[in-house]
């Protein structure tokens, strides 16, 4: 059984001291649980922009937080709507709760509205960071490193009228997709999420002086043979560029000149491509398309600043055309709960490891389950093939694996609003 919840000195002890790890059995090395408590929860919950009550179970039935989805149609009291502040609807921690909101018929209004957004970008353009800010809740895994995301997700913004549908297919090529171990899923997703799409999303990094000169050729593959579907620009990270006059050549070049039917003006800006002329016509032995010149809007600005996707999340929002919503409002993320925490583990395993070692890492979930008091106790195996492997996983004196397990725990906390309660193991396949 897991310990109880640690409040007051009893946190502090347990965010100061040093792990302590020893073998369960031959090959394999534990954490003990990582209690996160209730008054780090609210620190988190203030940082986040929103209010809660942790769920707790009472025997016979759930009581849920007053005011949450599922109270609204399990016929539960509803407090008076316009008292209070609206917030990000945190995830359930059990999946039979989270697939039965997934199914329950919407709760719209009378003139509901609805956008299909896709939101396509080379690999660690920040789609995931984009997405986490619009949707107000950090439920994509984040890293630096390339392909962190490895299975299709859809992202829920609902706000009065209008519900967004937020997709991010990941696009890899069948080389990178054997080289990375990715899901073949991946391969095809792109073209399914393109075929329901009411609006299509351009990410490109502008900080990266090696790509963003140019979409890559599976983004413009999917604008090619989707042309008809809208599309606007984003270049992300523009806080990182030293000189802002580079965003007028980057903006020439990524649209050829031309948005929304209209030619850029420019003074000495960068010289769009012959293509930008006759868009439709390709000669024999002309350039390859580097830009996509039929953009309905550009917006300029770094993922991590709420201001500025603050303006793009008013501009989608507007974009919604009359018609039911998909699901109901509690709705945050179409992942189940374990599908979150295995996510967020393995981005701190993508962080904290080397090279290609955390793409060869495999997960297991052992223990999900809801102590006592209402707190998340999970435990997750972590299998590697080299003894290599574990000791950069276990790290000196098990720091490593004991911080990604305080990570997680954070994270986590703020995506289901309730203590999080979690070990690692780090085992040897044979």
């Amino acid at each position: 059984m897991a310990a109880p919840g640690l409040r007051g000195a009893g946190f502090v002890r347990a965010v100061l001291r040093v792990w302590q790890l020893g073998p369960r059995f031959a090959g394999e090395w534990v954490t003990p649980f990582s209690s996160l408590s209730c008054c780090q929860r609210s620190c988190l919950s203030c940082v986040s922009g929103a209010t809660f009550s942790g769920p707790r179970l009472a025997s016979g039935s759930r009581q849920y937080s007053q005011g949450s989805a599922l109270d609204h149609f399990l016929g539960f009291p509803q407090p008076d709507s316009s008292l209070l502040t609206p917030c990000v609807p945190a995830v359930s921690i059990h999946k039979a709760e989270q697939d039965l909101l997934l199914v329950h018929r919407p709760d719209m209004p009378e003139k509901p509205r609805v956008l299909r957004v896709v939101l396509l970008g080379a690999p660690n353009a920040g789609k995931s960071t984009l997405s986490n800010q619009l949707l107000g809740r950090k439920v994509f895994p984040v890293s630096r490193k390339v392909h962190t995301t490895r299975c299709q997700a859809l992202g829920v913004i609902t706000e009065k009228e209008a519900q967004i549908l937020l997709d991010t297919p990941g696009i890899i090529s069948p080389v990178k997709q054997k080289r990375h171990q990715l899901e073949l899923s991946l391969l095809e997703d792109p073209w399914k999420s393109m075929e329901s799409a009411d609006l299509v999303v351009v990410l490109v990094d502008v900080s990266d002086k090696w790509t963003r000169n140019q979409l890559s050729p599976q983004v413009l593959q999917c604008l090619t043979q989707f042309s008809q579907v809208p599309s606007i620009l984003v270049m992300n990270k523009v806080d990182c560029l030293k000189q802002k006059s580079v965003l007028l050549e980057l903006t020439a070049a990524l649209t050829e000149g031309v948005v929304n039917g209209k030619k850029l003006e420019m003074k000495q800006a960068f010289r769009p491509s012959p293509a930008a002329k006759a868009p439709n016509v390709k000669s024999v032995g002309s350039p390859r398309r580097t830009g996509w010149p039929h953009f309905q809007e550009i917006f300029m600005l770094s993922a991590l600043s709420q201001e500025d996707v603050k303006t793009l999340k008013k501009y989608l929002l507007a974009q919604a055309q009359p018609g039911p919503w998909e699901f109901h409002s509690g709705v945050l993320t179409s992942q189940t709960p374990e599908e979150i925490c295995t996510n967020i583990i393995r981005e701190k395993l993508l962080e904290r490891l080397p090279q290609e070692v955390p793409y060869n890492v495999q997960q297991k979930t052992i223990l999900w389950d809801e102590g006592p008091s209402g707190e998340l106790m999970i435990e997750q195996r972590l299998l590697v093939s080299k003894e290599s492997h574990v000791r950069l996983l276990i790290g000196p004196k098990g720091q490593v694996i004991s911080q990604i397990a305080q990570e997680v725990g954070r994270d986590l906390m703020d995506i289901f609003l309730c203590d999080v309660q979690i070990r690692l193991s780090v085992k040897l396949m044979k």
